[in-house]
């Protein structure tokens, strides 16, 4: 029997928005037994299932065992995870802002880190109520309305200072060619503190954050139902050529675009559209 993805993308009250891109809800069932590798991403993963848990045998974090969970959130970060499926997953998976993390989690996203760890140690015991009420119900549209009331019940109002939230804008936004001096020089810091402050925020380097929003622009390509040969989304994406691309996903993914595009067909976890972060 051949897999069969159902399920549905909702859109955040306008209030959430610069915190919460979108929900997707994804319902997959059909498929063989594997592994699906979770990404790199400039978004943070925010996953709540709604039948059975969700299997990470090696996370992110290299000093993190693997492990099931219920619900999940994760950091940013330049290693992938791997999922194990039975062939079937259902459930909603949010894509948050770094913003979104203070403003709904109450710190930044450097704390969370590369680590995964259960939505109830960031998000307290309303993170039970909400995978409860989500799976109360089998309408997405519902689904959708109430993360949004749990979530604006939750959420607190914040903004990065104008420099910080330019330097995000910049480095994990669509410009290939983007250049961490560049943007110390257009920002008015140096070099040095505005490492620390990426650091502070986000748990990753400038550096890092432009080589994330690099890859996410290649993945988005290949992700395309007739995605441009390989060499064309090297170039597109920023890279040198080819061959810096694949270096960069053996780095980030755990292997080439080339073998990750035979091998992929479970389309689910993090593959969402990178972030905007209004400052």
């Amino acid at each position: 029997m051949a897999g069969v993805s159902e399920g549905a993308s909702g859109i955040p009250d306008p209030r959430l928005r610069p915190y919460v891109l979108g929900y997707e809800g994804y319902l997959l069932h059909g498929f063989d037994p594997g592994t699906h590798i979770g990404m790199p991403a400039s978004v943070l993963t925010v996953i709540i299932t709604i039948d059975e848990p969700i299997e990470v045998p090696v996370s992110s974090h290299p000093d993190q065992p693997g492990g099931t969970w219920e619900m999940l959130a994760s950091g940013l970060t330049t290693r992938p995870c791997l999922i194990a499926h039975n062939g079937y997953q259902h459930g909603v998976q949010l894509a948050l802002t770094p913003l979104g993390c203070r403003a709904l989690f109450g710190m930044p996203v450097s704390a969370l880190g590369s680590w995964i760890v259960d939505l109830s140690e960031v998000f307290g015991p309303t993170a039970r109520e909400l995978r409860e009420r989500l799976a109360g119900t089998a309408q997405w549209p519902r689904r959708f309305e109430i993360l949004d009331e749990i979530l604006l019940r939750r959420v607190r109002p914040v903004r990065w200072d104008p420099e910080l939230a330019q330097a995000w804008d910049l480095l994990a936004g669509p410009d290939p060619a983007v250049r961490v001096a560049a943007v110390a020089d257009e920002i008015g810091w140096s070099r040095r503190h505005l490492g620390n402050r990426c650091s502070a925020e986000l748990g990753v380097s400038p550096k890092d954050l432009a080589r994330i929003a690099r890859f996410e622009r290649s993945h988005a390509m290949l992700r395309l139902p007739e995605p441009p040969g390989l060499a064309e989304v090297a170039i597109r994406s920023g890279y040198y050529d080819q061959a810096h691309m694949a270096r960069e996903w053996r780095e980030l993914a755990g292997l080439p675009p080339s073998v990750w595009r035979e091998r992929e067909e479970f389309p689910f976890v993090q593959d969402q559209q990178p972030a905007g972060i209004a400052g």
